[in-house]
């Protein structure tokens, strides 16, 4: 088996895109990479962190800055965790939430104050203001400092300045305008009456808590798609390949599992399915998988799920999954199997399956967590949740599946070049010609070998 060349890449280890999308348009006759890096989305709730916007991380410390760490209502935190020691490199995170607020600040203003909110929600969210009137020689402008603390650390992560705003609602330097563009604080009614004093050297913290809100319903889940929310909040970016909504307090429903794998489809990505808790043999897991429904070839799901040796606890592992994939992908290429590769010794299945359940469960879709001959914990099956609606039996591999939507995304962004030509029989030579390179440099790679396709 050749090896697969990865594509250099230079970044920060800790670096975080804040849901700004540049989409590049690869040139006419540049050759389709076959080794593009496999990139997940996780949809759900976290302590803190912008709402609705696919924020993209590149590292568990990353994650952790900007969304916060282990969260007992939220699984999400121990999912990024797994993706990233699992050998994932690229995570789109998009925070929802449900009826959360943001913390307040009082800045005494002679008898009235300026009142300021946060931003982002949630009660681990701390902001800190300062006023000052550096370089001011009026009575009505001031220069408004405002800072995010670190809550584990104590340590400034992001800071703005807003100088020479005015308390004046009709001034064109409104500090409420200057706001509206800020990620870390918003103005609130009423406004202040007078100049906010100046803090002198203190930082003034604030005088409400944030709320984390309620837990998340399949509604807030899905989301709009006019309003780019939830799942949705993923229109914004140009391409992922892999979507997982890690449980909150409870696990997705119907609703939002169904809304997710439309969504899929749509995107040309696989959702990933946990097990529900109560399945507690594998004849009861095919048993619900058959009363919800599921049936699609962009779903992938597993039984059962697994003891965490570290929590003493069960938990699920989609995460491991989505992060196993991506490794997978850039090491060996998608066509393969995951069943080689082992997850973290600290997961078990809580199960244990013999040969004919594994059986029973293969056919209906569903892949089997079980231990391999290494001794390591392994998704065994190479199924997707197709069960058996595929018009070729190859086709309901999950290895084939996921394979033919990497050629097809990849053709689709390689070749936007011809969006802006006339195609004539000289560029429909080059698109030709273009393509076959690559179907060829996969075909040497030996991607369609076994593939029966």
């Amino acid at each position: 088996m050749p090896p697969v060349l990865v594509a250099s890449e230079i970044c920060l280890a800790d670096a975080v895109d804040y849901g700004i999308t540049v989409t590049e348009i690869a040139a006419m006759d540049q050759p389709i990479s076959v080794s593009i890096e496999t990139s997940a989305a996780f949809v759900g709730r976290t302590l803190r962190g912008p709402v609705n916007v696919p924020t993209r991380v590149h590292s568990y410390t990353a994650f952790k800055r900007r969304f916060g760490g282990a969260w007992r209502r939220s699984s999400l935190p121990e999912a990024a965790r797994q993706f990233f020691e699992h050998g994932g490199r690229e995570l789109y995170v998009v925070r929802v939430c449900n009826g959360a607020r943001g913390a307040m600040l009082c800045l005494p203003a002679d008898g009235s104050a300026l009142v300021l909110r946060a931003f982002e929600p949630g009660s681990t969210e701390q902001i800190r203001a300062a006023i000052d009137y550096d370089r001011i020689d009026d009575d009505e402008h001031f220069n408004l400092t405002l800072q995010r603390i670190d809550p584990e650390s104590g340590h400034v992560i992001d800071q703005e300045l807003h100088a020479a705003v005015s308390y004046i609602e009709d001034s064109t330097q409104f500090v409420g305008d200057s706001l509206a563009n800020s990620t870390l604080a918003r103005i609130e009614m009423p406004y202040p009456r007078h100049r906010p004093e100046p803090t002198g050297l203190d930082y003034l913290g604030e005088v409400e808590k944030g709320r984390d809100g309620s837990p998340l319903s399949d509604y807030d889940l899905v989301g709009s798609r006019s309003a780019a929310t939830g799942v949705f909040a993923l229109n914004d970016i140009d391409h992922f390949d892999l979507l997982y909504l890690p449980k909150g307090q409870e696990y997705p429903g119907a609703t939002a599992m169904y809304a997710a794998e439309l969504y899929c489809r749509e995107r040309g990505a696989m959702l990933i399915c946990d097990p529900l808790p109560d399945w507690e043999s594998a004849e009861l897991a095919l048993q619900e998988v058959r009363k919800l429904g599921y049936a699609s070839p962009n779903m992938l799901t597993y039984y059962p799920a697994a003891h965490c040796r570290e929590a003493e606890r069960v938990i699920p592992v989609g995460g491991a999954i989505a992060g196993l994939s991506c490794r997978n992908d850039r090491e060996r290429g998608a066509w393969h199997p995951l069943d080689d590769v082992g997850l973290n010794p600290r997961f078990k299945p809580t199960v244990e399956l013999d040969a004919a359940e594994q059986q029973k469960l293969n056919r209906a879709g569903m892949n089997s967590f079980v231990i391999n001959a290494r001794r390591r914990g392994a998704i065994s099956g190479d199924r997707s949740l197709s069960r058996g609606s595929e018009a070729h039996i190859a086709f309901n591999r999950l290895s084939v599946r996921r394979t033919i939507l990497q050629i097809v995304n990849t053709i689709d962004h390689a070749t936007r070049w011809a969006i802006f030509e006339k195609l004539d029989e000289r560029y429909a030579d080059r698109l030709r010609g273009q393509l076959l390179t690559y179907l060829d440099r996969l075909l040497d790679l030996e991607a369609f070998e076994d593939a029966e396709i």
